[in-house]
């Protein structure tokens, strides 16, 4: 898909040197660019195999003794 995007003159020629310095296509430095932003947009799930793990069989799971643990003196 194609659509205009208005870059001020400063950053055209920063994204055209850094484009000659890596020899690559502007537009595939704008497309990376893009897609790295997003993918820092996006929320921040555990992988299935961690959200869905329930433990080991006889092996009590960690936050069971969480409710008799003494709080933390002065901080």
């Amino acid at each position: 898909m194609n659509f205009s995007v208005h870059l001020n003159d400063e950053l055209v020629e920063s994204l055209n040197q850094t484009a000659r310095e890596m020899g690559r296509p502007r537009n595939a430095l704008i497309r990376e660019a893009v897609a790295q932003w997003l993918d820092r947009r996006r929320p921040v799930k555990w992988p299935s195999e961690v959200a869905n793990y329930s433990g080991l069989l006889g092996i009590k799971r960690f936050e069971a003794d969480r409710g008799k643990l003494k709080p933390p003196k002065d901080p």
